[in-house]
């Protein structure tokens, strides 16, 4: 996977694209939920090595990345500059489980979005996938396999009986 700050900048730029006309008309968290919610789903695609998912969320970094540096070579007449890359983390089946289930969630809700809240939607896709991938995002979520893994595991110990609810 090659990424290049030319990339991650674009991808900076949907962010703020998405964020800034939320901080302008008074921050109602609500609005955010299209963003917010496909962002989580392009960060947990960053996991899924040898899955769909993460085809589609490297292929999205590959996309930003030769855009990215489009347009800086266009615009400065210089190149992206590739940046290190690392993975969140590693799924286990009840963890991948819970990603499958977040991801049909996600499709049942664009079902029902609006034109506006799906380029929100399309836009958290793309940034949660770019972002996800740089060292910094990884340390800083370092949190999220372990909560999904065990998410997994709690609703198999459920599933099973061995927790009662």
């Amino acid at each position: 996977m090659i990424l290049s700050m030319a990339g991650v900048a674009l991808a900076c730029f949907v962010a703020w694209a998405n964020l800034r006309p939320w901080w302008k008309s008074g921050r109602d968290p609500r609005a955010l939920v299209p963003y917010t919610s496909t962002l989580l789903l392009g960060l947990l695609a960053t996991m899924c090595v040898g899955g769909l998912l993460g085809w589609g969320a490297a292929g999205i970094a590959g996309l930003f990345t030769g855009g990215g540096d489009k347009v800086v070579s266009a615009a400065a007449g210089t190149g992206g500059a590739p940046v290190a890359t690392a993975r969140l983390g590693a799924l286990t089946a009840p963890g991948g489980i819970v990603v499958t289930a977040y991801f049909l969630g996600i499709c049942l809700a664009w079902k029902t979005a609006g034109k506006q809240d799906k380029r929100r939607m399309l836009g958290g896709l793309a940034t949660g996938a770019v972002l996800g991938f740089l060292p910094g995002i990884v340390q800083l979520m370092g949190w999220l396999p372990d909560t999904v893994n065990e998410a997994g595991e709690y609703a198999r110990a459920v599933i099973e009986g061995r927790v009662t609810m």
